[in-house]
């Protein structure tokens, strides 16, 4: 696919009454992959300031139409970063406090927002809590920080008392978020990472498993620091209802159309991921007051370059990520095509590799791809339709499909064909007669409103992004 010139990507300024996070793209990075820091941490090792490598690349990130940033876990921790023993410290194999804070300001000064991970529904186990209760046990003042401690059995962990792992796993124990005293701890801390680092939200690590009560007491506390935030939660399963809206959080992740997304393109059965659209967007949609946060692959799930059986699957698979409702993102390298799956079905560090900027070219198995996104990302900046419109499905066949992203003032029409050859579809659209359109992505292209329906002739492997002119 030619890839067009574009100027540089909009920096998020928020428009009338949308909050920045309408306007988001978001370039996810895992610090501990990309800047290769060891995969253990050794306690009392020196600090080594990796996190300012980081700043060289704002400047790619907003070359793609990216505008914001997820960066975690970047605390303290024994390993992955998940299993956190100081909240209040940057990781010692990512650098200090000064260093995390300098390199938010240095991305706020390119235009790009900074949301950080909140591991906040469990702590390692040799975080200094627990291990206080290893030692003291029932004479520990931690004793009620844990979930379900129970005295008088022995944990898969060898300890002298049972207490709650997350999903099993018991080197990760789980807070006890109903605590008065953990609560006031964990929004402290929250309170001091906003202060602290000026960050712009947080993306909640396991918020489909901590307490509704905690999160939308926590979300309180974060809009008292920063009115502006953006608040996300990790949901896998479940309706993402219960998690995100009015007093709780702003988003949540879309693992939904994650699955469909490449699924439907891998079967080539574009009716499931139609499916998912319709049935989170459409006209009865459960989610149509929510912003979504949509992505393609994560530092917890194989590389979207790997999944797909069709490396040429990536260019209408950004398509649809970019021109569906809500919040896109991309996880860092994959705007290149990178692929990576985990080792013998549980090793992650096949999908948190090291990357130095600049990126030779000859480390880009797909080098059209990131000019692919940036031009996509253009596209859904410059037009309301796509940030905000709703959305109605106009055709669906098994390899091609095609929906409506409408506003009052504006309408977009995608139209995907996803086989190896041509395809003529008629899309439904809620458009008078006459009404032209025109391709944003190739403007000698258009098309006119006859009888509510637009005739396209799809060449093999195409995508149209068409609006009204």
């Amino acid at each position: 696919m030619a890839i067009a010139t574009l100027t540089a990507p909009p920096s998020l300024v928020p428009s009338g009454d949308r909050h920045w996070s309408r306007e988001a793209v978001f370039y996810q990075i895992y610090p501990l992959g990309l800047l290769d820091a060891p995969r253990q941490n050794t306690p009392g090792a020196p600090v080594a300031s990796r996190l300012p490598g980081l700043a060289a690349w704002g400047p790619h990130i907003r070359s793609i139409g990216a505008n914001a940033v997820y960066l975690g876990p970047v605390f303290e921790s024994v390993s992955h970063g998940y299993d956190t023993l100081d909240y209040r410290t940057v990781d010692r194999r990512l650098g200090t406090n000064d260093d995390l804070k300098d390199l938010v300001a240095r991305w706020h000064e390119q235009g790009i927002r900074v949301i950080l991970d909140g591991v906040l529904n469990h702590i390692s186990r040799d975080a200094a809590p627990f291990r206080d209760l290893r030692e003291r046990l029932e004479a520990s003042p931690y004793r009620d920080w844990f979930a379900n401690v129970r005295f008088g059995q022995r944990s898969p962990a060898g300890d002298p008392f049972m207490y709650e792992g997350w999903s099993f796993h018991y080197e990760l124990a789980k807070l006890n978020l109903a605590n008065q005293e953990v609560r006031a701890w964990l929004f402290e801390t929250v309170r001091y990472w906003f202060r602290e680092f000026g960050i712009d939200g947080l993306r909640l690590d396991a918020a489909d498993v901590m307490d509704k009560g905690f999160l939308r007491d926590l979300a309180a506390v974060c809009r008292e620091e920063n009115p502006d935030c953006f608040l996300v939660g990790e949901v896998v399963h479940g309706d993402y209802a219960q998690w995100a809206g009015p007093g709780m959080l702003d988003s949540v992740t879309n693992y939904q159309a994650f699955k469909g997304l490449h699924s439907s393109l891998n079967d080539r059965n574009l009716f499931e991921i139609a499916h998912a659209f319709n049935r989170e967007f459409g006209p009865e949609g459960i989610y149509r007051g929510l912003s979504l946060y949509n992505f393609a692959d994560n530092h917890d799930v194989d590389r979207v370059a790997s999944v797909l059986r069709d490396p040429a699957d990536l260019y209408p698979l950004h398509a649809m990520l970019f021109t569906m409702p809500g919040i896109p993102s991309i996880y860092y390298a994959s705007e290149w095509g990178y692929q990576g799956a985990k080792r013998d079905g549980w090793d992650d560090g096949p999908l948190r590799p090291a990357f130095a900027m600049p990126v030779p070219e000859g480390a880009k198995p797909a080098p059209d791809l990131e000019g692919w996104i940036a031009r996509l990302a253009a596209v859904r900046a410059a037009h309301p339709a796509l940030l905000d419109g709703d959305y109605t499905q106009a055709f669906v066949a098994s390899a091609q499909l095609a929906y409506q992203r409408q506003t009052a003032g504006e309408t977009a029409l995608v139209a995907l064909n996803v086989a190896h050859e041509p395809a003529t579809i008629r899309a439904e659209v809620g458009l008078p007669e006459g009404a032209t359109l025109v391709d944003a992505l190739d403007p000698t292209i258009g098309a006119t409103v006859h009888e509510g329906v637009v005739r396209l002739d799809l060449p093999a492997r195409t995508v149209r992004i068409l609006l009204t002119h």
